[in-house]
């Protein structure tokens, strides 16, 4: 089984190699982790190699963001100079269906079928929504989340921009001067709770600044299209071919689910839990509700700069009324677990919103994919007839431009029909 986090001392003279689910929060969690003494870094990015050491170490039955993962832990262990006594490997589990709840073990055995017994597996779970990062002590846990919230916010801030730029790059340059405030304010050891929170808030009123002087021309005339489905492979660019910017080049723009909305369902899960064991009125009840109106109030700061930006596109305010409880007789929560709920709520969400369509990025065989894509048909039909379209992705190639011209030809047809009009900020074209 995978290493639970006790504390930091077995992480003494090792680095501890985070995966890139994310590029922006692999690095801004490796930062915060720096902040307390861990060496911590992201995984070098993907490449073929990645593909080619992942597919030798799985039988081509586990789910592509597996491949994906363990190819980039593999490249380390593979290095020349790779030290099993000097690395570790940080790799989150979950419970429910998905398959991502076995990553972690199915590390330990690679590992210790290698012959490196010694290297540990820091695995968090979603079972206590994550709070065993705390054991590295001090405001880890919630630094760690203020650094995710962060990281979604500027990659918000790109897709709101990129689709308008004037000079091709300038989005993309201001939002990598912008991941290097955050990582500064979080990696800088010493501050107290409330003095790190203003830290990471004043580099994200300065990351405002640098996208807005993004040379730009605002109009309301591109299609809003909705990203949902499992969240690594919506998330990471290479396990997705950039389906973003698929989007962009077929003229639209992109509103990608975040990270920040799978930390709310498993807090959500962790007292639905806590009700079902009967345990409505305890101390643990008290502990999740105290974490999650903290994590709210965090959230609600690093989001302040940023609301006059996000009009029309705001976030889903409490992720059981707004995305749960809609997707109920589609998907009931309490029964039918993981991304699947949040995809199919989200989706009707954003159709709320005014979103001219949705596309689902999920790996080859996913099971929140394929049930997503069983109720979706239904999901379309309550919503006007939106577009929905099913992506799935794993190491072969496929004619995606090709789909994605198609789906792109009927969000533009439902956009001239639809009944909710999108909101947009004041400083668009109209």
């Amino acid at each position: 089984m995978a290493v639970e986090i006790q504390s930091d001392n077995i992480l003494a003279g090792r680095t501890l190699w985070i995966p890139r689910m994310t590029s922006i929060g692999a690095r801004t969690t490796a930062a915060v982790l720096r902040s307390v003494g861990v060496d911590a870094h992201a995984t070098p990015p993907s490449n073929e190699e990645t593909l080619e050491l992942g597919g030798l170490f799985s039988s081509g039955e586990e789910c592509y963001p597996q491949k994906v993962t363990f190819g980039d832990f593999l490249k380390i262990v593979h290095r020349d100079d790779f030290d099993p006594d000097r690395n570790a490997f940080f790799m989150p589990t979950a419970e429910g269906p998905c398959r991502f709840g076995q990553y972690a073990p199915y590390l330990r055995q690679v590992l210790d079928e290698m012959g490196h017994t010694s290297v540990p597996v820091i695995s968090p779970t979603s079972k206590n929504s994550y709070a065993g990062i705390s054991a590295f002590g001090g405001d880890t846990f919630r630094n760690v989340w203020r650094g995710l919230v962060a990281g979604d916010i500027l990659r918000k801030m790109l897709l709101r921009v990129r689709p308008y730029e004037t000079e091709v790059g300038a989005a993309d340059a201001a939002f990598e001067q912008s991941v290097r405030l955050i990582i500064d304010a979080l990696e800088t050891s010493g501050l107290s709770t409330s003095r790190k929170l203003d830290a990471l808030a004043e580099a994200l009123t300065k990351s405002r600044a640098i996208y807005r002087a993004v040379p730009a021309i605002y109009t309301t005339d591109k299609p809003l299209i909705g990203v949902v489905g499992e969240i690594y492979c919506r998330l990471n660019t290479f396990s997705n071919r950039d389906a973003v910017r698929q989007i962009e080049a077929h003229g639209g723009e992109a509103w990608l689910s975040d990270v920040s909305e799978w930390i709310w369902y498993t807090n959500w899960s962790q007292q639905d839990k806590l009700k079902r064991a009967g345990k409505r009125i305890s101390l643990s009840m008290l502990g999740a509700v105290i974490k999650n109106r903290v994590q709210k109030g965090d959230e609600h700061r690093l989001l302040a700069p940023f609301e006059p930006d996000f009009v029309g596109c705001e976030e889903p305010h409490e992720v059981y009324r707004d995305v749960l409880e809609p997707a109920w007789e589609y998907l009931p929560a309490d029964g039918a677990l993981g991304e699947m709920v949040l995809s199919t709520g989200k989706a009707i969400y954003v159709h709320r919103k005014g979103a001219d369509g949705v596309i689902d990025i999920s790996p080859f065989a996913c099971m929140n994919g394929i049930i997503s894509e069983a109720v979706y048909h239904r999901i379309s039909s309550a919503c006007d007839d939106m577009p929905i379209r099913n992506f799935y992705f794993d190491a072969s190639s496929s004619n995606m431009s090709r789909d994605m011209d198609i789906f792109m030809e009927l969000a533009r047809g439902y956009r001239r029909r639809k009944s909710i009009a999108r909101k947009y900020p004041t400083y668009y074209e109209k």
